[in-house]
C-alpha cells in the first residue's frame, strides 16, 4: 500500500523510512547506505526542488520521485544483470509521474541529452570504471544551479575518491559533509569552467600540484631534494663556489 502523508516534510520522512526498511541488498549492484539517505533527506528538507537528476538508479530515485517536481533517472537497462531498473519502476514506492528514465549506458545519452533547466540536485552514481564518473560529472556540471547539491556516492572506490580528492579543492563548489561513503558538495557563485575551453592552470588542484615530479619523468631524488632547498640558499651556494 502507497504511504500517505499529511505535509511534504512528514510525506518525505516516511518516505525515507519505508525504503529503509527494504532489504540492504535490494537489487543486485548495490544501494546508497541508510546514513547517506537520510542525510540526503535533511540536506533538502524544507526545499522547493523543481528539478533533480542521477546517474545510475535505486533507491534514491524512490526518494527522488517524492522530493523533486521532475527528476531525470539515466540508467541502462540491466535486467538479468542486477536488476536496479527493474525494481525500481515496479515499485509501490515510485511516484511514476515525476520520473523520466533515460534507458542506456550514461556514456551514450547524457551527451544528447537536452536538461530543461539548471539542476537544483544531481548525484552522481553510475558506472564508476575509469573515466566514466569525469564523463558524467562533464555533462552534470554546467547544469548545477547556484546553491545546488552536488552528491557523489561510492567514494570509497579509487576512481571516484579521485574526483572527490579534486572537488573539495575546486572553487565551483564547497564540500559540505561526507558521510561514509557519500559526499554532498554544494555549488558556489564561483564562474562556471568553460565546458568547450580549457582553463587547467584556473583550477586549485593544478595550481597547487604544478608541475609534477615523477620519477616516470626522470625526476630523481638529488632533483628533488635540490628543489626542497630555498632560492635564496642556492644563490649562497653558488656563489661560495664560484668564489673559491
Amino acid at each position: 500500500m502507497p504511504v500517505q502523508f499529511d505535509t511534504q516534510g512528514q510525506q518525505l520522512k516516511s518516505v525515507v523510512r519505508a525504503i529503509n526498511e527494504l532489504p540492504v541488498e535490494w537489487h543486485a549492484v548495490g544501494c546508497m547506505h541508510r546514513e547517506g539517505l537520510e542525510k540526503l533527506f535533511e540536506r533538502t528538507n524544507g526545499l522547493d526542488i523543481q528539478y533533480s537528476a542521477e546517474t545510475g538508479t535505486g533507491k534514491t530515485t524512490l526518494f527522488f520521485s517524492h522530493l523533486s517536481a521532475h527528476h531525470v533517472v539515466f540508467a541502462k537497462d540491466d535486467t538479468g544483470d542486477g536488476d536496479s531498473l527493474k525494481v525500481v519502476r515496479e515499485s509501490s514506492l515510485l511516484r511514476t509521474d515525476r520520473v523520466e528514465f533515460v534507458v542506456g549506458p550514461t556514456q551514450r545519452t547524457l551527451p544528447g541529452f537536452e536538461f530543461k533547466g539548471k539542476l537544483q540536485i544531481a548525484l552522481i552514481d553510475g558506472p564508476h570504471g575509469y573515466p566514466f564518473p569525469e564523463l558524467e560529472y562533464y555533462y552534470l556540471y554546467p547544469q548545477i544551479c547556484e546553491g545546488g547539491l552536488l552528491v557523489l556516492d561510492d567514494i570509497d572506490i579509487p576512481t571516484i575518491f579521485n574526483m572527490f580528492k579534486f572537488l573539495r579543492e575546486d572553487r565551483m563548489f564547497e564540500l559540505v559533509e561526507v558521510v561514509r561513503t557519500t559526499a554532498f558538495f554544494k555549488r558556489t557563485a564561483e564562474h562556471s569552467l568553460d565546458p568547450f575551453g580549457d582553463g587547467w592552470w584556473l583550477q586549485e588542484y593544478n595550481k597547487k600540484r604544478f608541475p609534477i615530479r615523477d620519477g616516470a619523468m626522470g625526476y630523481t631524488m638529488y632533483r628533488r631534494l635540490k628543489d626542497l632547498v630555498p632560492k635564496p640558499v642556492k644563490a649562497l651556494v653558488k656563489k661560495a663556489a664560484n668564489s673559491g
